[in-house]
């Protein structure tokens, strides 16, 4: 079976966009197709997979580029803001909501509360080097944590605020990773659009006792972050 047009397209694309470099402009769509001896609409279905596989990002009214590489984030217990630093780049957050809702059937079985019962619920547009790359929503037992909202700083690192702070020793966790689409609300939060492909992680973290710490639930821009887990026999 011979492949599609436009993913033969895509694949010499590629070597264009290698050719030109990180931060380059790509040509405009006309003179590609021109050059590649193919249609327009083909030319710009091969444009929107590289965009959409985060090698190609557009700029409105300014064109389309060769985009950096992905952060390329571990899947494991430790702190954003470490391991964003620790690859070399600045980390950021802005606070969405910090606040108390109340658990439901689902919340509570993770936390092992009531339902019903108060929890901290903090949400945070993620940066990296000044871009969005994620929205990540906390959910910790307020009976367990009664003095979190005096001691966190919204902007900083809960995983050290609540080390060193509060004295949690973080144990085990488990993450689950999924494809989704973005709702508006969160498309704009990202400054994406919803049909760009999201990352969604479901992460329940407990202490070395074996007791709950959180629920987060972290969306991340599939053209810009991409994971890795070590795996072991």
């Amino acid at each position: 079976m011979s492949e599609p047009l436009h993913f033969v397209v895509k694949t010499r694309l590629v070597e264009v966009v290698e050719r030109l470099g990180e931060g380059a402009a790509l040509p405009p769509e006309r003179v590609l197709a021109k050059d590649f001896g193919v249609s327009r609409w083909t030319m710009r279905q091969a444009i929107r997979e590289l965009i959409a596989d985060g090698r190609l990002r557009a700029r409105q009214g300014q064109g389309t580029f060769v985009a950096t590489p992905k952060l390329v984030q571990p899947l494991a217990l430790v702190s954003y803001t470490e391991a964003l630093r620790a690859q070399g780049h600045t980390p950021a957050r802005e606070v969405v909501a910090f606040d108390e809702v109340v658990a439901d059937v689902e919340l509570a079985e993770h936390l092992k509360i009531a339902e019903g019962d108060p929890v901290h619920r903090l949400e945070r547009v993620l940066y990296a080097d000044g871009q969005p790359i994620g929205l990540e929503t906390t959910y910790l037992s307020v009976a367990r944590f009664p003095t979190l909202r005096d001691v966190l700083e919204p902007t900083g690192s809960l995983y050290r605020c609540l080390t060193d702070q509060l004295g949690v020793q973080f144990g085990d966790g488990e993450e689950l990773v999924e494809t989704v689409i973005a709702t508006p609300r969160e498309a704009e939060l990202l400054k994406a659009t919803q049909s760009l492909p999201m990352l969604l992680l479901h992460r329940n973290s407990r202490d070395t006792s074996g007791r709950p710490i959180e629920s987060v639930r972290s969306l991340y821009r599939g053209d810009r972050v991409g994971f890795r887990a070590t795996l072991r026999p």
